[in-house]
């Protein structure tokens, strides 16, 4: 049986690479200055690449639980890494369609297999503790940006674009190579001796838990959590710059900090949830960003910006760890990567509409007040969902037989 905290280690390993893409706000400048794109077209490539992450998760969950976590995470690989080859060719062809090709779908693709692959395997190992272990997953992906964002900024200012993604593209295949195959989940209802942790794994099947109403909600806020929070990420940089007058290098160091607090914020927020439970830290996430949105849009102090930018990507980041463990306490672990899987096509439209609608009332109010004030309702609207939840969502959680006993 393999080491649970290798186990962990491995999907780390495979999150942190595939997460770089929330780098991208780095590149935005100089891929708009060097190939001529406007924001928006610019934009759309990260658009693209979220949205097929989405589509992918949530067609090809049932492929990651039927060939296991070591066959999906070499897929991840291949699809990843011909993205990140393919995007640097699409620089050196000035191609835009290119860019969207490899760059938005195929790359996106490997982003949405990668990142399902060891949420479930991890999960399985600590039954005990399900908020912390999809944290650890997870956690990866938010602290990437933190060495990628600083990362690309030096490449594409020494070697440029073409040679980013060429010697990005080719250490991130070598680590996700070695991580998938790691990776292996453990035989159900078997004896973790070491930890004394006894796990039968039950559960609802994918398709029985799309026909609840609590499977409709959680996809709801997810998604909400997600627009507004992506379309923040989207523009991070270009926002620091204009909103207070922050150098380029700056807010690049600003995007690595985000990636810090991103990841912090998944393993914090998830292992806090195992205390205070998945429907409460719901409700107090979106009780925070309401208020963070709205400071947001009346500040031009820059250690304010920084502040708040910070706290609500904290809360985003623990939005997406927290919710792999919420549906296994109300659907079980049966089909977990399946089910996690049709939850983040949620992520894959708000990887559209979130950095769209920030563009869009970028470019008509030559702001971004407007924008942030409309995710304050957004988020009001969050919070009441959220607390139907926590009182009215939990009946179904014992239908699902989810048994994890403790043995002395």
């Amino acid at each position: 049986m393999r080491n649970r905290w290798l186990i962990a280690l491995a999907a780390i390993g495979i999150h942190i690479c595939i997460g770089s893409v929330y780098a991208w706000s780095v590149l935005t400048r100089p891929i708009m200055q060097e190939m001529g794109f406007s924001l928006k077209e610019t934009t759309w490539a990260f658009s693209l690449a979220i949205l097929f992450l989405g589509l992918s998760a949530g067609f090809l969950g049932d492929f990651v639980e039927k060939y296991g976590p070591k066959k999906s995470g070499l897929v991840s690989m291949c699809f990843f890494g011909l993205g990140m080859f393919g995007t640097a060719f699409a620089f050196y062809q000035q191609s835009l369609m290119l860019l969207y090709l490899f760059y938005g779908v195929i790359g996106g693709i490997g982003l949405g297999v990668g990142y399902i692959t060891p949420v479930s395997t991890l999960v399985k190992y600590f039954p005990n503790n399900r908020g912390f272990a999809t944290g650890l997953a997870i956690m990866g992906f938010g602290f990437a940006s933190l060495i990628a964002g600083p990362v690309m900024q030096h490449l594409t200012a020494t070697y440029g674009l073409v040679y980013n993604f060429l010697i990005l593209g080719f250490v991130y295949m070598l680590v996700m190579g070695a991580s998938a195959l790691y990776l292996k989940p453990p035989v159900e209802n078997e004896i973790v001796i070491k930890n004394k942790i006894h796990c039968n794994v039950h559960g609802f099947m994918a398709n029985e838990a799309l026909k609840t109403w609590q499977f409709s909600a959680l996809w709801w806020i997810f998604f909400v959590n997600i627009t507004c929070g992506i379309g923040l990420l989207a523009v991070a940089s270009p926002m620091a710059q204009e909103v207070v007058q922050m150098s380029a290098a700056e807010a690049a160091a600003i995007v690595g900090v985000i990636g810090l607090v991103n990841g912090l914020g998944r393993i914090v927020w998830s292992t806090v949830s195992d205390y205070i439970g998945r429907g409460f830290t719901y409700v107090l996430f979106f009780f925070i960003q309401m208020i963070a949105f709205w400071r947001l849009a009346l500040t031009t102090d820059a250690l304010v910006f920084q502040g708040l930018i910070l706290l609500i990507i904290s809360c985003y980041g623990g939005g997406f760890s927290c919710m792999p463990a919420y549906l296994s306490d109300i659907f079980g672990t049966k089909q977990l990567s399946a089910i996690h899987g049709r939850i983040l096509t949620a992520w894959g439209i708000a990887g559209v509409v979130g950095p769209s609608l920030v563009s869009l009332f970028r470019e008509t109010t030559n702001g971004y007040s407007t924008i942030l004030y409309f995710f304050v309702v957004c988020f009001f609207v969050n919070a009441f969902i959220a607390l139907i939840l926590k009182y009215k969502g939990k009946h179904i959680a014992a239908k699902s037989a989810n048994t994890v006993v403790k043995t002395a």
